[in-house]
């Protein structure tokens, strides 16, 4: 057998060349696969379609009524919802498909009320709303306002109302200021747009809504006028107003249909500033009511409201001797004046009937005014302090909060459980003494607060809190301090002993006060207090105070029962429920007086008589008369007494605060 080179005979060398060609023939079938493969996905990535880049959509918004604060090259700043803001111009078309150019609007934009849009949060458009009115606004609701000269205008469903002056904030239409031209209402389509509370200047004028005979509510049926000397009484439309005069004590009916409201308004005006208006059919318990001022009549649907509108100095001729006995000490009646006119000022700034135009009332929901007649001593307390109103550190008015006695102790303002009672700091619990007192005159002239000792710890204070505590405040209320200023009133200490307990009255009591509030009266359940409707009262068990506010006013009871237990919050509400509607009030000098529906104060301490475990009764060893917040009228009374200004007494009670002429 022949052999090659590599040592393979005939056979092997025939089959190493089969299976070379069968490699190759393998070789040329993958090289041919693999070409088919790169020919597939060309073809593939040429046949899919490569997307189109979606077109560019632009976001429009609408601004409307907003307050253009500058305007310069580069875009807009504005405010609007209470926040400043700040935009670029943006580009608008020029025409019929013309180029697209920069948007711009001129100075004359700027300080003015405007719509703007943005397209891309760039501004595309500034639309400036300039027709303004103004007049003396009379009235004003969430649907409208009424201006002298224009009548009613209607409120645009997106108004936006602006305070221009001092730092730039938003209002509305109920914080405009009644009786005054400050504000400027911007106009759009017969409708209120905007309200721009202009500027602020110092108010003369109060007007003050009349209640009904014996304060039995806001409508009078038909008031019977005069004045005592001749009179005018103003009628009919603004373009076509009536004048008819009348002599002095000539009575006029102002009934629901007198041909005098021939519009919603009347108004009846003494000839010479010092006349008096009689409201004939007006029970005070001066007698019949004499006003000084003017007298209008609003004719609503639910009947007629009288509002006197008064200057402020002559409006609190009438409050001071209503609030504060006119044989008080000077001093007290000067400090009463100033605590008056500041609270009195203060709902001139934010009206408390902005539907009537009117910022009081004459009742004791604000201040008493006209009850009682005017007195030398109380109208020459008001003169001396003419224009003095008590501001706080912040600049802003105080409130000039005051209550008729204390029990040697006040309390602050979180009693009423109001989410601004702790912005309140002025107010603080403190001692009524005149150790106290000393301390806090030299603190004072020191410069420091008078709330601080000439050592300038807070002593004070501490007494507040450390009565918190229910044994400490118990020491306290069943003894007599006898350097506490009041410590001889009638109402410094007292009792009320409820020998059989009213269990339907106090189930009544409570019902009532949820309604008021049901934050303030919870029930227990599920192993929390819960607010839930009181359907019955199980037989009691327990009464106890379980929280105490500061100065050791109750400030939570609880009312334990067979069947659960409730909590009553708030110093107004314990008072409530406590009182059972017949039992009297026993003072320290023994004299008994009527309680109808509240306990004299919320400083006191409960006993409970029991029997089977069910309680039968109660006693309260209590002291004070009032809330406890702020200025004590018999306090300030006992301090005037012991030659102590007005001035003094007041930042006493009303700490870091200045007295300032709103005038000057």
């Amino acid at each position: 057998m022949e052999n090659n080179r590599w040592g393979l005979n005939r056979s092997q060398r025939m089959q190493m060349k089969a299976f070379i060609c069968v490699l190759g023939f393998l070789l040329i079938i993958i090289l041919l696969l693999g070409k088919l493969i790169l020919v597939l996905v060309h073809r593939g990535e040429e046949q899919e379609e490569i997307p189109e880049p979606e077109p560019h959509i632009p976001v429009v918004r609408q601004l409307t009524n907003v307050w253009i604060t500058e305007v310069d090259e580069e875009g807009l700043s504005l405010f609007r919802e209470g926040n400043n803001e700040r935009y670029l111009w943006g580009e608008v078309t020029a025409g019929d498909n013309g180029p697209m150019q920069p948007c711009r609007a001129d100075s004359s934009v700027r300080e003015q009320v405007a719509d703007v849009e943005l397209t891309d949060d760039r501004v595309t458009s500034v639309i400036a709303k300039t027709d303004k009115i103004n007049g003396r606004i009379l009235s004003a609701d969430d649907t409208g306002i009424e201006v002298e000269g224009y009548g009613r205008l209607p409120l645009a469903a997106d108004y936006r109302g602006y305070r221009l002056f001092d730092s730039l904030e938003m209002c509305t239409a109920r914080d405009v200021r009644f009786g005054y031209n400050f504000t400027d209402l911007c106009m759009e389509n017969g409708e209120i747009c905007a309200v721009l509370m202009a500027k602020e200047e110092a108010m003369e004028y109060i007007r003050v809504l009349i209640k009904a005979s014996d304060y039995s509510g806001s409508f009078h049926d038909a008031p019977v006028l005069t004045c005592d000397v001749d009179y005018t009484v103003i009628y009919g439309p603004y373009d076509n107003l009536k004048q008819e005069n009348h002599g002095a004590g000539e009575e006029l009916t102002f009934s629901f249909d007198s041909p005098y409201f021939e519009t919603d308004r009347i108004r009846i005006v003494p000839d010479v500033l010092t006349g008096k208006i009689i409201l004939k059919n007006c029970n005070r318990s001066q007698g019949t009511p004499a006003y000084r001022g003017q007298m209008e009549l609003l004719k609503t649907e639910e009947g007629i409201v009288a509002v006197n509108e008064v200057l402020l100095e002559e409006y609190l001729y009438s409050v001071v001797p209503s609030e504060m006995p006119a044989k008080y000490p000077f001093e007290a009646l000067k400090a009463q004046a100033i605590c008056a006119r500041t609270y009195a000022y203060g709902h001139m700034e934010h009206a408390g009937y902005p539907q009537y135009g009117a910022h009081v009332d004459d009742s004791t929901s604000y201040q008493v005014y006209n009850n009682i007649l005017e007195q030398e001593s109380t109208t020459t307390a008001v003169k001396e302090t003419y224009g003095q109103l008590l501001y706080t550190e912040s600049g802003g008015l105080a409130g000039t909060y005051y209550y008729s006695t204390s029990c040697g102790v006040g309390s602050d303002p979180n009693v009423w459980k109001t989410t601004a009672a702790p912005t309140l700091t002025y107010l603080q619990a403190k001692p009524l003494n005149r150790i106290a007192m000393e301390e806090a005159v030299t603190a004072m002239a020191q410069g420091g607060a008078a709330g601080e000792t000439a050592e300038g710890d807070q002593g004070e204070i501490s007494l507040g809190e450390s009565l918190r505590e229910e044994e400490n405040f118990a020491a306290f209320i069943s003894t007599v301090n006898e350097n506490d200023f009041e410590a001889k009133e009638g109402w410094y200490r007292w009792s009320y002993q409820v020998d059989e307990l009213d269990k339907e009255h106090m189930l009544e009591t409570l019902q009532k006060r949820y309604a008021a509030n049901d934050e303030l009266i919870l029930t227990w359940k599920d192993g929390a207090y819960v607010s839930e409707t009181i359907s019955e009262l199980g037989d009691i068990t327990d009464i106890y105070i379980e929280k105490r506010g500061s100065g050791g006013v109750a400030d939570e009871l609880i009312i334990e029962t067979d069947t659960g237990k409730l909590k009553v919050i708030s110093e107004h509400n314990i008072r409530y429920v406590l009182n059972d509607g017949e039992t009297k009030v026993e003072r320290q000098d023994g004299s008994r007086v009527a309680s109808a529906s509240l306990l004299p104060s919320g400083f006191f301490i409960i006993t409970t008589g029991k029997e089977d475990g069910s309680v039968v009764g109660y006693t309260l060893t209590g002291g004070g008369f009032g809330h406890g917040v702020g200025m004590s009228q018999n306090g300030a009374r006992q301090m005037a007494g012991s030659g102590y200004s007005a001035g003094e007494i007041l930042l006493f009670f009303y700490e870091n605060c200045a007295i300032k002429n709103v005038y000057e």
